[in-house]
């Protein structure tokens, strides 16, 4: 990571690798549409990450407070909520529009697909 030198304070000039996917992964989530979901490895792989799906999960669970992130649009593979707070998530999908069957979002019905 290169630093720029103003004045007493250091500024960065270059993102670090973890700093690119992190904000790839938001910006890529972020347009996940109301009524929409994509799976961690969905995310991983637009991100240019393929087979980080835990990476993504992990980029996740460290949004900021407060972020406007739609980070409840995200599901595992099999269509299940992975959160350790399940109902919170699914309280917000079924808020977008979204219905679990059976514990699973319906990808058939519901997977975005930019």
């Amino acid at each position: 990571m290169a630093k720029t030198k103003v004045g007493s304070k250091n500024l960065k000039t270059t993102l670090t690798k973890t700093e690119k996917a992190q904000a790839l992964v938001w910006q890529i989530v972020f347009a996940i549409p109301k009524g929409k979901v994509a799976t961690y490895g969905q995310i991983a792989t637009m991100a240019g990450l393929p087979e980080q799906s835990r990476m993504v999960g992990r980029i996740l669970s460290r949004l900021p407070k407060g972020s406007k992130i739609p980070w409840h649009r995200v599901i595992n593979s099999q269509g299940k909520i992975s959160n350790p707070n399940p109902s919170r998530q699914q309280q917000r999908l079924e808020a977008d529009g979204i219905t679990l069957v059976n514990g699973r979002v319906q990808l058939t019905l519901h997977q975005w697909k930019p």
